[in-house]
């Protein structure tokens, strides 16, 4: 299913479970839905299972949403706890619409809890009080977590025993009975055979070919460490110990001065703890000029988002910010940013830090939901299904992944979540069928009547109606450029540019107008960026960016192949 379709979806007020392969634009999609509510004056409650990925999303846990806070199971004294809080009763009152992000992380008794919550405070008897809900993920990757005493120190482990565990195993999920929108299309993997590679292992079918691209990146960990051109490639690996001996280690090695950033904090204690579990920046954060860093928010004006990855460059003399040269080679002063807790529009608790963390090293658990242009792993100490699978997907292609080690349970995927997933996708092919039924007027009916179900406000003007690709084509239309449609859009150009080329394929834009997106300097190498594509006997943008050498960006590539045909 195309985003485009699960949005038209979306807007109808169903139920749904968004769901796709990394890199599928489930988070673009969600933030696309957000937009659009708001627009039409419904602000919806934005959740996650986990603080991480609630900071990637700009909401807060659903424990925290529905009260439930870090409760196993909910008795009647807890309920009558949670309806005493005017906080929660009103927020939850007044929600039309829920988000739950990472919902593959959630077990299927906190499910329940806040399903639970949602009926007695709303006094309705529907799933979740009759709210829409949407949840999102993909169940392939890491699982929930649940907390257990060994020696008298806590410890996290990954369930996999239970077969129901898993969300979708609840009842409140069974009852809600979610429209499946399955995401096909790919944003993040440049690579056809890395694609193939991680579908299979999504499929239980990777075999010895799809291993034999996985040795070909292996390295060895002595030549690994005596390498220096790779000290500054973040590193993944399965435990916690080993990414804070690294970074520690390497910090520790770098001469000069070392500047301290602490964080600043503002609110009730329980709501800060909260927002400080989810922020990937440290409390305290000890930076050199040299040190690896890499960002933990999303700032596109600023160019960088959540893993962009760059180098402490110097210190602003006069703030004492730290400036970081990002791989482009751009610099940017980094200052603090607020990671915050809302509430009908007002911050009821903020946290401020440097949106920066040490990047030589990284968990696989905290990569999750990043991108990565490379990466070393060590996979030799993953434990539970779904690691290797998370990791690998990080990296965009296979020759941004440099691997020291894997074991037997890298490339495996929980075999419930297999069968699952086959009844996934033909859930969502036959949502597919009916949704394409479905005519203009009736489904633009649909959205209207659940806008005013909402108490929103309907908008009626005619761009609201239009898919993304129709929207991009309107600004084309009008002679504007992808740099120029990307600003007013608020996408990034390489978005943009996607967006052309399938309009191109579609016969939307004539080759003949391309002119409009090539710079000089382009237009100059054209020649010899297609005597590549011709000589490779490919029209894939991996193998002419390996053979170039790196010389022109993956946009400057998919540009001149849009181009090839013009000759």
């Amino acid at each position: 299913m195309t985003q485009s379709q699960a949005l038209s979806i979306l807007k109808t007020g169903a139920n749904v479970f968004l769901t796709g392969e990394p890199g599928s634009g489930k988070t673009h999609l969600q933030n696309e839905y957000i937009k659009y509510l708001r627009d039409n004056s419904i602000e919806p409650a934005i959740t996650a299972s986990t603080g991480i990925a609630a900071t990637h999303i700009g909401g807060m846990t659903v424990h925290s949403w529905s009260g439930i806070g870090i409760k196993t199971k909910l008795e009647k004294n807890d309920l009558n706890k949670i309806k005493a809080s005017q906080y929660i009763v009103r927020r939850i009152t007044k929600a039309k619409v829920l988000i739950i992000e990472e919902i593959s992380m959630l077990t299927g008794d906190t499910l329940s809890m806040v399903d639970t919550v949602c009926r007695e405070i709303k006094q309705n008897s529907k799933p979740f009080g009759g709210i829409q809900v949407i949840f999102a993920g993909d169940f392939f990757q890491l699982p929930p977590v649940v907390r257990r005493e060994v020696n008298e120190n806590t410890q996290t482990t990954f369930i996999n025993k239970s077969s129901s565990i898993f969300a979708f195993d609840s009842p409140s999920w069974k009852e809600l009975n979610p429209t499946v929108c399955y995401l096909t299309e790919q944003h993040r993997q440049e690579d056809d055979d890395f694609l193939e590679l991680l579908s299979a292992i999504r499929r239980n079918i990777f075999n010895d070919q799809h291993l034999s691209h996985i040795e070909k990146r292996k390295i060895d960990s002595f030549d690994y460490a005596q390498n220096k051109s790779m000290t500054n490639i973040p590193k993944l690996f399965s435990h916690n110990a080993d990414v804070d001996r690294i970074n520690d280690e390497v910090l520790a090695s770098i001469p000069g001065k070392q500047n301290t950033f602490i964080i600043s904090v503002q609110g009730p204690d329980p709501l800060v703890a909260i927002l400080k579990k989810g922020c990937l920046s440290p409390e305290i954060l000890y930076l050199k000029i040299g040190a690896s860093v890499m960002f933990t928010k999303n700032n596109p004006k600023q160019g960088f988002v959540n893993g962009t990855l760059g180098v402490v460059d110097e210190f602003d003399k006069i703030s004492g910010n730290p400036i970081v040269k990002i791989r482009s080679g751009r610099k940017i002063e980094v200052e603090p940013m607020d990671w915050s807790i809302e509430e009908n529009g007002k911050v009821r608790a903020s946290i401020s830090q440097l949106p920066l963390r040490l990047a030589w090293a990284i968990t696989v658990h905290k990569s999750q939901g990043m991108s990565l242009d490379e990466a070393v792993m060590d996979l030799s100490q993953v434990f539970e299904f779904g690691q290797g699978y998370v990791a690998l997907s990080r990296v965009r292609r296979l020759s941004g992944l440099y691997i020291l080690g894997w074991n037997e349970q890298t490339f495996q995927v929980h075999p419930e979540i297999l069968t699952k997933d086959k009844e996934f996708r033909l859930d969502s092919s036959i949502i597919e069928e009916m949704f394409n039924k479905i005519s203009t007027s009736e489904l633009q009916k649909k959205q209207d009547d659940f806008i005013k179900a909402c108490d929103g406000k309907p908008k009626s003007s005619f761009s609201e109606k239009l898919d993304t690709y129709t929207e991009t084509l309107l600004l084309w239309n009008e002679g504007k450029d992808a740099k120029q449609i990307s600003k007013l859009r608020k996408f990034t150009e390489g978005t943009i540019l996607s967006h052309i080329e399938k309009l191109v394929l579609k016969d939307k834009i004539k080759r003949a107008d391309l002119s409009r997106i090539l710079t000089p300097s382009l237009k100059d190498s054209l020649p010899k960026i297609h005597s590549v594509f011709d000589e490779l006997n490919t029209d894939k943008l991996s193998p002419v960016f390996e053979k170039l050498n790196g010389k022109y960006s993956y946009d400057e590539l998919r540009i001149a192949r849009l181009m090839i045909n013009k000759k």
